[in-house]
């Protein structure tokens, strides 16, 4: 995994879909060598209006809503506030996920009498409190074993505050970065770290006070956020990275329709039949790649490429790759999924208008403008070219069109 800083894309379209392989962490963009990592990372999307609930999912939900109201309440508000049969027959037969979400919540509560619990979730600004950093560090302890003296104010707010993601209103949609913050009797007990973008929401981060580790709020977070999606009429709901050799991020797998993007190609494919069963088999799978090796005829079975092959990358071993790009290989010629290659970068991306800011003059001008510019190639990382070509490679001709590259110093 290689690390560059960016300024993040202010939208996604169809277009934009290499750019979804990335994971964002505050101001540093992360792209994942699925081929070479030990544990490949998949970008998937839920199809957020046929996103139904399983039973474990809906009892997780059921289950905090009467911990939140409480026996006496629910009792009583039956009895006070008397519903339909109609109203009744549908309580137990449907579980409408956007009613369920909101259930416990104090403002959608018909009072008296009181609940057990006053609970409140509001969507804020990403910016940097003491409460939100107490709430991280307990996390980080509690979940991650982080020890207390590594977890810090600093880079809790490098890391999942104030984004450089630019906040816009679309369609009546406030746009941006936000957090989504839980609270129990004026306590904050999670958050949820979300980028709210044109057509999706996106899950960035969660966490939760481990007062509350019982109440499954993995499944819970994710049944708000998938209805945050609904209820803005936005199409999909994106999970962040599926591991699926790892036991702790499969779950994710388990909402569907879930569709995960091809490393390679860019397409969607749905985590089921073929593509699972591969994955089952495989640490690396690129659909596309495997139905190339379908034979023609049909009467030869599809021969499946194994982990330990090269197919077409150089390096597949990560010592190997690391010890060649430090050695002053670059990227583009490693062959990494997902990166342009050197043929293909100089075809679709003209690297001589990528824009740079320089803040000391508050100057946007375009990489051509640098008196080092013509000196370097793309293939060379430690040039001043190289390092923009790498960039370019990695987030593809659309965002490297649009992007402004921040110089510090």
């Amino acid at each position: 995994m290689w690390i560059l800083q960016k300024r993040r894309h202010k939208s996604e379209n169809p277009q934009l879909a290499r750019f979804l392989l990335h994971y964002q962490s505050g101001t540093l963009l992360y792209k994942p060598d699925v081929k070479r990592s030990c544990c490949p990372h998949y970008t998937i999307r839920l199809l957020a209006a046929e996103f139904k609930a399983t039973r474990d999912q809906r009892q997780a939900q059921n289950r905090w809503n009467r911990f939140v109201l409480g026996d006496a309440y629910m009792s009583e508000a039956k009895k006070r506030y008397r519903k339909s049969k109609e109203e009744k027959a549908r309580d137990r037969n449907e579980f409408i996920l956007g009613d369920a979400v909101h259930e416990a919540e104090y403002s959608n509560l018909k009072t008296p009498p009181e609940p057990a619990h006053k609970f409140e979730v509001t969507l804020d600004r990403d910016t940097f409190t003491e409460e939100k950093f107490e709430l991280y560090s307990n996390y980080q302890q509690a979940v991650h074993h982080d020890a207390p003296e590594d977890i810090s104010r600093k880079s809790f707010q490098r890391f999942l505050c104030d984004s450089s993601l630019q906040r816009q209103s679309v369609d009546g949609n406030d746009l941006g970065s936000f957090h989504q913050c839980y609270r129990l009797d004026g306590r904050l007990i999670a958050m949820a770290v979300l980028d709210l973008l044109p057509h999706a929401v996106s899950g960035v981060y969660f966490i939760y006070h481990s007062d509350f580790e019982k109440y499954s709020f993995g499944k819970i977070s994710a049944l708000r956020e998938a209805s945050l999606a609904k209820e803005l009429g936005l199409q999909y709901y994106y999970m962040g990275f599926y591991i699926h050799s790892c036991k702790k991020m499969r779950y994710k797998g388990d909402y569907r329709p879930q569709f995960v993007l091809d490393p390679e190609t860019y397409q969607w494919n749905p985590l089921e039949g073929e593509l699972r069963e591969l994955l089952n088999k495989k640490k690396y799978v690129s659909l596309a790649r495997e139905r190339r090796n379908q034979p023609v005829d049909g009467d030869t079975p599809m021969r499946e490429t194994s982990d330990d092959e090269d197919d077409g990358f150089q390096h597949v071993e990560p010592q190997k790759a690391m010890a060649v790009v430090a050695g002053g290989m670059s990227v583009l010629e490693l062959g990494v999924p997902g990166v342009l290659s050197a043929r293909e970068l100089t075809e679709q991306v003209k690297l001589d208008e990528m824009k740079l800011m320089i803040p000391q003059a508050n100057l946007v001008v375009q990489t051509q403008d640098l008196v080092m510019w013509e000196q370097g190639s793309v293939t060379d990382p430690h040039s001043i070219k190289g390092a923009f070509a790498e960039l370019a490679a990695a987030v593809g001709p659309e965002v490297a069109r649009e992007m402004v590259i921040k110089l510090n110093g």
